[in-house]
């Protein structure tokens, strides 16, 4: 009898050890085993991740992104009404989820100013986390393949982190601190907080942190970026990490303070934001400009930039 009961607690023991502990490890287990960040060559920068494949800010458009060879997966930043922040480029849900299928969303459609122009939509702000689990993600353009709309949900920052955190080798993240002028006239939190202060504490809990190229920053890289230079001042004491300030088309004003095109890229100006942030992220036209679809003479831009000893991040190449 006592043998008996000898047995059965043993194999108890060790079916309870057994199901604790995988038979093997997975890739992240072991962040010694990752193969680095490569640094000898420019960043392969993965917008949206593999979004000509598969629907933009998706997981598995990010996880195809790093299957593919991608050094960092890029992503916007907007808030849900209850304050939880989602990957999604645009203020309004219309163009890349299947919302217009939820007939019992139709009563949200508002009009709202976003950056100076009336914008007319469902927008992500009056939406909870819960509602927007229930949306499916589409193509945003009708060239590409179609075929997994409505497949794909709508994932948060924390889940977008978790992907990058997950891979066989390190992949850094790119995350954008998208319309924060509207997020924060719409989003409220506690304390006083902004939508840029609790952008920093999620990277913060992740363990994201460090100068460029530091011993830190190169186990989890990230570089945060955002076309408004207030924000990127305004987490400066917050985080030493690397910071990109976007700059749009010649046309395009700064969402914050308002300022234009020549403003911005000016040598004073490139002079002060250095302070702040380890390059710009410039609109590809603005390097190189193009006119009834041939290329012309490049600007000085990256000339200027380089030698203000700043970084230059252009997007977006589509292949």
């Amino acid at each position: 009898m006592y043998s008996s009961s000898f047995t059965i607690v043993t194999f108890l023991l060790l079916l309870v050890g057994c199901s604790a502990r995988r038979l093997y490890p997975l890739p992240s287990d072991n962040e010694n085993t990752k193969v680095p960040l490569q640094t000898f060559r420019p960043f392969n920068i993965a917008h949206r991740g593999s979004n000509g494949e598969l629907p933009e800010e998706t997981g598995p458009a990010y996880l195809r992104a790093i299957e593919e060879g991608a050094d960092f997966i890029e992503t916007d930043i907007l808030v849900s009404k209850d304050g939880v922040l989602m990957c999604h480029h645009d203020a309004i849900l219309d163009n890349t989820t299947n919302i217009a299928e939820h007939k019992e969303f139709a009563d949200r459609v508002k009009t709202y100013e976003v950056e100076g122009q009336p914008i007319t939509g469902l927008f992500i702000f009056d939406f909870t986390l819960k509602e927007l689990k229930t949306l499916r993600a589409k193509q945003w353009f009708p060239f590409r393949d179609q075929q997994y709309n409505g497949k794909f949900p709508i994932i948060t920052f924390e889940e977008y982190i978790k992907i990058a955190k997950n891979a066989p080798r390190v992949v850094g993240i790119y995350p954008e601190i998208k319309y924060p002028v509207l997020m924060n006239q719409h989003v409220k939190w506690p304390k006083g907080k902004r939508f840029e202060d609790v952008f920093v504490e999620i990277l913060m809990k992740h363990g994201y942190k460090g100068s460029y190229l530091s011993k830190e920053w190169l186990k989890q890289p990230c570089f945060i970026q955002s076309f408004a230079p207030s924000s990127l001042v305004h987490i400066h004491n917050q985080t030493d990490l690397p910071k990109v300030f976007l700059i749009g088309n010649v046309t395009d004003r700064t969402p914050d303070t308002n300022q234009t095109y020549a403003e911005i890229t000016s040598n004073h100006y490139l002079n002060y934001i250095k302070e702040y942030v380890v390059g710009i992220g410039p609109w590809k036209d603005t390097i190189v400009p193009v006119k009834d679809y041939y290329t012309q003479t490049p600007t000085d831009l990256v000339t200027r930039a380089h030698a203000h000893n700043l970084q230059v991040h252009p997007y977006t190449y589509h292949i």
